[in-house]
């Protein structure tokens, strides 16, 4: 394991932003080196967990203390020609390969925005793309889940014949990827049904579902019955909802005192006149039949 492979273009392929391709370039660590023993140590753990859903890799916490602000993004692009070599072994073309993998630069642009400084945002969520569980397929991207107990309970509730550990697809909205329009949804749906039966054959996946502060169906108090967020929302049937102001570093990019939140939007006025009210927000949990 190396990384010979890292250039620029290569970087930029990631969508890695053009003020951090220098730094990331100049400072790869040294074989032999505390810090590329540490990358070559999580690279690896990434590596042995490939193509398994439903497992976890725990990465040190504060390592960028120690190694840098890079230094989780060193231990993805290590193990990157790994996770290439197991899109290509699926079958996953590379239109579909490389836009997944471009989350990489799109979370370094997170942070950055988010505290002004060099890192990457969120570290942990990497793993899912690195590992062949998550794919970005158009507007949303679709992961290779299995039921969690809270999840199955919901649903057999619902009188549906799934339990804990069946295979599901976990649904995602990426930032930075416009509007999401009930047709681009709709797009990605599509294309979902087809790639996870062409590519992981020996996966059924019969549901979807997600947890996010989209489906706080308090949201739709505030907007307009069309609204792309409501629509998305009326696709779910709600499993559970749990307390969670977090939405608001999603919404404003960073975490602000509710009494500093613009109302810039529709969606930003509603959030901070909801918190101006004295009430909480949260992030629900929902599920639909593919």
């Amino acid at each position: 394991m190396d990384l010979k492979h890292l250039t620029a273009e290569e970087l930029l392929r990631l969508a890695v932003p053009h003020e951090d391709v220098n730094p990331l370039l100049a400072g790869a660590p040294r074989p032999g080196s505390e810090t590329w023993r540490q990358v070559e140590s999580y690279a690896g753990q990434l590596v042995a967990g490939t193509g398994r859903p439903g497992s976890e890799i725990t990465l040190p916490e504060e390592a960028t203390a120690e190694h840098g602000p890079y230094f989780y993004a060193y231990v993805y692009l290590a193990a990157l020609p790994y996770t290439r070599a197991y899109h290509r072994e699926h079958g996953v073309p590379d239109e579909v390969s490389w836009l997944t993998l471009t989350d990489l630069g799109r979370h370094l642009a997170v942070h950055r925005r988010k505290f002004g400084t060099a890192g990457l945002h969120a570290p942990w969520w990497h793993s899912l793309h690195h590992r062949g569980l998550l794919y970005s397929l158009g507007r949303l991207q679709f992961e290779r889940a299995v039921m969690s107990k809270t999840t199955a309970e919901g649903v057999r509730a619902a009188g549906l014949p799934y339990g804990e550990g069946d295979p599901v697809l976990s649904v995602h909205i990426p930032d930075f990827m416009g509007p999401m329009s009930p047709e681009a949804c709709d797009a990605s749906y599509a294309w979902a049904r087809e790639f996870f039966p062409a590519h992981f054959p020996d996966e059924r996946h019969v549901l979807a579902v997600c947890y996010s502060w989209l489906l706080d169906r308090q949201l739709a108090e505030y907007l307009p019955a069309e609204s792309n967020i409501v629509a998305f929302q009326r696709r779910f049937r709600e499993l559970y909802h749990r307390e969670d102001n977090g939405l608001i570093g999603f919404i404003y990019g960073r975490d602000l005192p509710p009494e500093e939140l613009p109302r810039r939007t529709a969606l930003e006025r509603a959030v901070a006149d909801h918190l101006a009210a004295g009430r909480t927000w949260g992030y629900a949990a929902g599920f639909h039949e593919i």
